[in-house]
């Protein structure tokens, strides 16, 4: 949940403001950065969530530069989220929003429940959405990527609720 407020959660067709995010190196990171080379995905968790630590290793293997990048935004301190990335192999880039600074970028995407999931496109305007883990959206992002996230022996749910 995000800090006590609750609103509505951001669809496809929205067009997102410009915001900026400490990341976990300590620089930061803009929206207008992220999407200048193209549609990116953004996936907002929180470190003790069962249903995120199932579905980051499966955006790890998505992640692709230059095709389709993953950005965590954490709703976590610093630490917790190195921690978090550390144990789940996450290499791909991660912000932080923060209680501390009032979730304003969750906040501002109406998020309720973690994960939720959006693509946004290089004109801000968000394409799709997903909230919890629904193996056919991790697959049609992984189609996106060129990439099947998806290997042998792979047992995941088809869905769970955030």
């Amino acid at each position: 949940m995000t800090h006590g407020h609750h609103r509505k959660l951001l669809q496809a067709g929205a067009r997102i403001g410009e915001f900026t995010l400490a990341r976990l190196d300590g620089k930061e990171t803009s929206l207008s950065e992220i999407t200048a080379q193209g549609p990116a995905v953004l996936a907002f968790f929180k470190v003790n969530c069962p249903v995120c630590q199932l579905t980051f290793p499966y955006l790890e293997r998505i992640q692709s530069p230059g095709r389709l990048p993953v950005y965590g935004i954490s709703q976590n301190c610093l630490e917790d989220t190195r921690d978090f990335n550390r144990h789940f192999g996450i290499t791909f880039p991660t912000l932080l929003d923060t209680e501390a600074s009032g979730f304003p970028v969750s906040n501002a995407f109406g998020i309720s429940s973690v994960p939720t999931l959006f693509v946004v496109e290089a004109d801000g305007v968000v394409s799709h959405v997903s909230e919890g883990w629904h193996k056919a959206e991790i697959a049609r992002l992984g189609a996106r990527a060129g990439i099947d996230p998806f290997r042998t022996g792979d047992s995941v749910p088809e869905a769970k609720s955030g």
